[in-house]
């Protein structure tokens, strides 16, 4: 029985020497064979990225980001990765990544994501909108268009937290909620409630208030086809390197057994 281990990451737009000390983390930790990294800088620094994976055997697809400074970065040291360029998401695409990763055993599908922020005051939620609205319109047609026998897999920052997460934040609206219940209405499965159904962890922490406490949000999510949960072994975050300050968001890790 394989065991595949996916990695997520919002690398929070490092710069150079930053970059190099987020590598360094990543080969001294058990290296994933699929990492998606999120908040990649649209310039050189996403680039640097890029190639030090290349250096340590991975295969990367990195698109360019029109108009965005951020974008996803896809890659894989196991098996053979093939783009799927049209994901059905044709707003800020370039958030959206999709790949199948061709394995001796089976295919499985990767789908990063990074959901925009809430953005300035004077476009508040407009990009998160449309790039959600843009998300959940093309999950339901996911699966077909990567057409694998094996799992898929939708993992990033959402920038939106489940419908009973606490505490309970009255700056989320239905309209966030309800992009967090597309994926099951698509078949999919959040993969951290099968491991942890009833446990509350966060990947990001908000500034300290006045009395120095820091509220949690869980933005990092990790989706699997419902008909494939029986694969998952373990997700959970790690902490470590948002505790280190190599970024301010925990990683997040599924391993599955094929």
């Amino acid at each position: 029985m394989t065991r595949l281990r996916v990695l997520t990451w919002n690398v929070q737009h490092a710069a150079a020497s930053r970059t190099h000390q987020q590598v360094r983390w990543l080969v001294t930790t058990d290296p994933p064979n699929i990492l998606v990294l999120t908040e990649v800088a649209a310039g050189e620094t996403g680039r640097l990225w890029a190639w030090l994976l290349s250096e340590l055997g991975y295969t990367v697809h990195l698109p360019e980001a029109v108009l965005d400074r951020y974008r996803v970065l896809l890659a894989c040291r196991t098996g053979v990765l093939d783009v799927v360029s049209q994901t059905g998401v044709e707003f800020l695409p370039h958030r959206c990544l999709a790949a199948r990763i061709k394995l001796p055993e089976t295919v499985v599908g990767v789908v990063g994501l990074y959901v925009p922020s809430r953005g300035p005051r004077e476009q508040r939620n407009v990009a998160k909108r449309g790039f959600q609205d843009a998300v959940a319109a093309a999950l339901p047609g996911l699966v077909t268009r990567l057409d694998v026998a094996g799992p898929v897999v939708v993992t990033g920052d959402f920038n939106v937290v489940e419908p009973d997460h606490d505490p309970r934040y009255p700056v989320f609206g239905r309209w966030e909620y309800d992009f967090y219940r597309s994926f099951t209405r698509a078949g999919f499965t959040d993969a951290f409630r099968i491991t942890h159904p009833t446990d509350m962890d966060y990947s990001w922490f908000g500034r300290p208030s006045s009395t120095g406490q820091r509220n949690g949000y869980r933005f990092d999510h990790t989706f699997i086809t419902t008909a494939h949960t029986a694969a998952v072994r373990d997700c959970r975050y790690l902490h470590v390197i948002r505790e280190t300050g190599l970024s301010d968001h925990a990683a997040m890790t599924l391993t599955l057994s094929l």
